[in-house]
Parts: structure tokens; sequence; C-alpha cells
């Protein structure tokens, strides 16, 4: 039988990325030893507030069709949203509402990619960020992120990478693995460069509200940068709330109308009562994210101080997020085998760097998203794995 060609472009870029979390997974059914620092689910519930006017709105009715740009109380919470914050007037028409922030971003790429096209894309990257490029048929231009730099996106690498193929600039911060936060100069200096080789802009500000010390700076807030800047973001990691699948796009008005059939040709619309919740969380303000803020600003400092001085290893200290990522070269295994014997000897699951571009292939990457004990728990082990290694590599060389 035939099939389309996207199914090619796509095929080893879904679920194969998360392997090693999806074999975890197969051993903690039987084994409750395992230790899961894989993804980014917060370990906190949303606030109750929203749990209820959620419930409180589906017993209301709020259970029928929508419409394809997103209710009228969550549209004009986003438009409100993004006017304070970048103290220019965001109306509606600027405003399209997602089932969370991937979904978005695929659309948003299937608005503004053709077959041949090309997007520059910070590397190391979100593990899902290749398959929304391939998907209309585009192709990835990794810019490597130098860890002497600290994740952060530097202009004239950027530069240097464009191509007269390149169409957009997939930018990520606070940045996923790395924690990475551009300030605002570094925005405006990566925003001119856009302007002058005539580049879109999608930022993906999902940890918008998980930075730890460093000022959240966004292209989409610079004036001279709206006309060519797309945000996405969603409520899953603001609000612990991921399984809501609630996100949107905010971005200039003729692009949003544009895109418009699109989405409503893929959803006509989301769930009003989810709707309703998301509205409520951007209108109040609620303390899961602050909660959450300090909780892992002091897990990444735990993992710093138990991991940082064992041989073989480094910790990259993030500036937001969720994450840690972990250099293991000095144990003379790459970031895919580290993980695979971590989990198969010591009962760890983490992610791989390789999972997150080619850039990454020296690192793996663990969730501040497990109790504090249990983070510990995993610290211990990876340190006596780490150290075993090195030692068993110093007793071959002798």
């Amino acid at each position: 039988m035939r099939y389309a060609s996207i199914t090619d472009r796509l095929a080893n870029l879904g679920s194969d990325k998360w392997e090693i979390h999806l074999r975890g997974r197969e051993l903690a059914a039987h084994d409750a030893s395992v230790i899961e620092l894989t993804i980014g689910e917060p370990d906190v519930p949303p606030d109750d507030a929203l749990l209820d006017i959620c419930a409180e709105a589906m017993r209301a009715g709020r259970t029928r069709y929508s419409n394809g740009r997103g209710e009228d109380s969550v549209v004009s919470a986003l438009a409100r949203k993004y006017s304070r914050r970048t103290g220019r007037e965001i109306r509606e028409e600027n405003v399209l509402c997602f089932p969370g922030t991937q979904t978005a971003l695929f659309a948003v790429m299937m608005g503004l990619l053709e077959a041949g096209d090309e997007v520059l894309v910070p590397d190391p990257y979100y593990a899902t960020y290749e398959a929304v490029i391939r998907a209309p048929g585009a192709g990835i231009l990794p810019v490597p992120l130098r860890a002497e730099k600290g994740f952060h996106l530097q202009p004239e690498d950027l530069e240097a990478a464009i191509t007269p193929g390149s169409r957009v600039l997939l930018l990520n911060s606070p940045h996923n693995p790395s924690g990475a936060v551009l300030s605002r100069d570094e925005i405006a200096a990566i925003g001119e460069i856009c302007r002058k080789h005539d580049l879109w802009i999608v930022s993906d500000e999902v940890y918008e509200e998980l930075t730890f010390d460093a000022d959240f700076a966004s292209p989409f807030d610079l004036p001279e940068l709206a006309d060519r800047v797309i945000a996405v973001s969603s409520i899953s990691k603001s609000h612990a709330a991921p399984g809501f699948r609630s996100g949107w796009a905010v971005g200039p008005a003729e692009f949003c109308q544009r895109l418009l059939p699109l989405s409503e040709s893929m959803l006509f619309g989301g769930q009003p009562f989810i709707a309703d919740m998301t509205a409520y969380a951007l209108t109040h303000d609620l303390p899961t994210a602050g909660g959450m803020r300090r909780q892992y600003k002091a897990r990444a400092a735990m993992i710093a101080e138990r991991l940082d001085n064992v041989s073989g290893l480094r910790v990259v200290p993030p500036e937001a997020g969720m994450f840690v990522l972990l250099d293991v070269s000095g144990t003379g295994l790459t970031g895919h085998d580290f993980a695979l014997r971590l989990l198969e000897e010591r009962r760890v699951s983490v992610m791989p760097g390789s999972s997150f571009g080619n850039a990454g292939g020296k690192l793996v990457r663990l969730s501040l998203t497990v109790p504090d004990e249990k983070l510990a728990e995993a610290c211990g082990r990876i340190a006596s794995f780490a150290g075993d290694l090195v030692q068993r590599a110093e007793c071959l060389a002798t």
C-alpha cells in the first residue's frame, strides 16, 4: 500500500526519541526501585481553583462545540496578558488557541514553511522540534549552543548558519534542555540578524514563569520585531496542567488570519470547560509557578552539590525550567550509553542528550520533578555508577 511522504519524513522522530524513558516505564511496572528523571511533568497538582472551575463549567453545560480561534474568555485573557507584557495593544485577532504548545508549534510551522525551506534551531533542542519542522517538508539547520557560553545562542553563530533557504528561527528561552535564559539585549541582537535576513521567529515560551533568578525576555515584546514573531505557550508548565492540553499562539493579525482555516481544519476548537479554566489561570495570581520555581531551583542546587565533584561528571547549572544537564563525557561513555546502562544497572531513568540533537551527544538530562528524597537517592546511584566507570577505565589503563 502507498502512504503519504509525511510518514517517511516523521519516521523515527516520534516515540523513538523516548526509547530509554519507555524502557524505564516498562521496568518500573515490575520494579518499584526505578527512579524516573526523564520527562518534564510537574510533580504538583493544578491549583484546586482550576479544577473547580473546570468541573463547574462541565456541569454547567460547557461541553458543546467551540470555534476555531478559541473561546472568547481565554482569547480576551490572552490579549490582555500580552498587552500588559509588551506595553502595546494586542487584540483578539492576534490570538489563536490550540490544545497545548505542541499542537501550536505544528500548526505554526505548517503555516510558515514549504518543502525545501530551512529552520534554524539552537542545538541541543527539544525532542519534538525536528518533527514539526520535517512535517511540512522543511529541513532543520542546527545552530550549536556552546557550553562555555552557558548554552546562550550567540548572534555570530546564528548568522554563520543562515543559508538562502532559511525562513524561520525556532527560539526557545527559557531553554529546554539546558535551562538557559536569554537576556533582552541578547534577544535584540538575535532579532536584528533575523530582520537583516528576513526571518520569522517562532518563540517557544512555555517556561516563561519558571525562571530562577534571570529575567524572562521575549522577542515578541520588542516593537521592532513584532511583525515577524509568533510566540507559543501553554498552561502545562506554569500551572502544572500538562494533561489539560491548553495552549496558544500569539502573533501578527495577518498571520493568525491566514492560519485560522488550518486550525479549523485540524481541530475546529477546543473544549470550552478547559478554556474557562485557562482564562481563570491567566487572570488570577495563583501560587503554583512560584512554588515550582523555588522547589526546582533548590533541587538543581542539590544535584550540583552532589554530582559536580564526582569524577567523570560535570553539572550544567540551569537558569530556569525543570531540568539539569549532566556532561558525562568524563566517564568514557556517550550520553546514550550512559543513560542506557544507568537504567539497566542502577535503575535510574534519564534522557540521553542525543534525543535533543547532535550537540547533546555527551550529555544526559535529569528532571527536577520528583520528590527531594527520590532525587537524592538518584544522585547517589548516579555518583556510584560514574565512579565505577572511571575506576574501571583507570584499571584498564594501568
